[in-house]
């Protein structure tokens, strides 16, 4: 049996009519960057998440870049962003000349542990980065604390979590003061090339945001700010428009997905329960913990990755490529090792739980059109390897 990692030909089929005619439809209009699509999706993603404001951009990356060039990052300004993430993350700070400071992550939830934050701010720390991994929300209560008391803006990385709530009901992005979206095909809510989105509960903040991403230009041609260009495509608004309403459902899909891996990993003996974080001998695989499963909410977690942690992780994915299925790394190298950031103040820290995390950390099949069969398959192999 051969298991994908991820296979978007199905989700394809499943709305072909549709998105063949909201693609075409771009086509005959002739009208490829915003215009009315972009628009539209604007404000689904804003009545969506309850947002104020929403503004289309091209990636996630671009999203994270223009939320620090609105709030005013400037070179030598230090932003505090987790050490365990996808390199944009910090990739964007760098970029505008600030300085990145790194934190360690919580040994559960993989986001960014909140307890370590106040010890890394500085005269020059101007803002937070909480990224929600792997489709679950940082815990924001103590991390809007922590910004409130210091004067700190908060930007929050969603790229992996659009329609996440916290445990208080918001969802992801609208918390802090500007959240970022990204739209890669791999993610929960896909488009067929890049894309992102920035949402916030400041309107005015907003619109310096919709302003930056055409150069800073309003009107046409005439520049009170030096922006970018982050236009978002009207082809991946209209792709994003047909699948929104079916975010959802694909997300508790996923949440099942997810049950059933935790169900066969314990029923087979080699896991105890979710959010374990050392080895034993009955505990071969760590599993992920939903850490606000119990909040009465529906989107605790859209698992965007189901990420498990073994011991001989590598020989464990050579063993499954060689039994047909597919896994990935998110991520082998933290922050703190990347040679570019090798010579940051921060990057001299020790980052126990990023390590472990980087070291044994696995990402199975979960989307959602998987079936019950191949997760079967995948946990009878995994399990079949711990065991030899």
């Amino acid at each position: 049996m051969n298991v994908k990692l991820l296979d978007l030909k199905k989700q394809y089929q499943s709305l072909k009519p549709e998105l063949d005619e909201a693609i075409l439809k771009v086509a005959e209009s002739q009208y490829f960057i915003l215009g009315p699509e972009v628009a539209n999706l604007e404000n689904n993603i804003a009545e969506f998440l309850g947002a104020k404001k929403a503004v289309g951009v091209s990636s996630g990356t671009d999203a994270l870049l223009l939320a620090l060039m609105a709030i005013d990052i400037k070179p030598g300004d230090e932003v505090i962003v987790p050490t365990y993430s996808f390199f944009a993350t910090a990739g964007v700070v760098a970029r505008l000349n600030a300085t990145p400071v790194f934190v360690d992550i919580d040994p559960v939830s993989f986001n960014i542990d909140p307890e370590l934050i106040e010890a890394k701010i500085t005269s020059r720390t101007k803002a937070i980065i909480p990224v929600h991994l792997y489709g679950q929300s940082a815990d924001m209560a103590p991390i809007m604390e922590i910004a409130e008391k210091y004067n700190l803006k908060v930007i929050e990385d969603g790229a992996q979590a659009i329609s996440v709530q916290y445990k208080d009901g918001r969802s992801v992005g609208t918390i802090g003061t500007v959240g970022c979206y990204s739209f890669f095909p791999s993610k929960n809510l896909g488009g067929y090339g890049d894309g992102g989105m920035v949402v916030t509960m400041d309107e005015e903040l907003g619109e310096k945001m919709r302003i930056l991403r055409v150069h800073g230009s309003e009107p046409k041609y005439y520049h009170s700010m030096i922006g970018g260009n982050f236009r978002l495509d009207a082809i991946q608004s209209a792709v994003l428009n047909v699948k929104l309403p079916h975010l959802n459902e694909w997300s508790a899909k996923r949440r099942d997905n997810a049950q059933l891996y935790t169900k066969l990993f314990i029923e087979a003996g080699i896991a105890e329960e979710e959010g374990r974080v050392k080895f034993d001998e009955n505990n071969k695989v760590l599993l992920p913990k939903a850490v606000y499963k119990d909040s009465g909410l529906t989107n605790y977690h859209i698992y965007n990755q189901y990420v498990i942690r073994v011991e001989n992780r590598d020989e464990l994915r050579e063993f499954l490529k060689e039994n047909g299925i597919a896994s990935e790394i998110y991520y082998p190298v933290p922050f703190h090792k990347q040679e570019c950031f090798k010579d940051l103040p921060s990057s001299k820290d020790k980052y126990p739980n990023a390590d472990f995390a980087a070291d044994h950390s696995l990402a199975l099949p979960i989307f959602p059109e998987l079936e019950r069969e191949e997760i079967e398959y995948v946990a009878g192999k995994i399990t079949e390897f711990l065991k030899s």
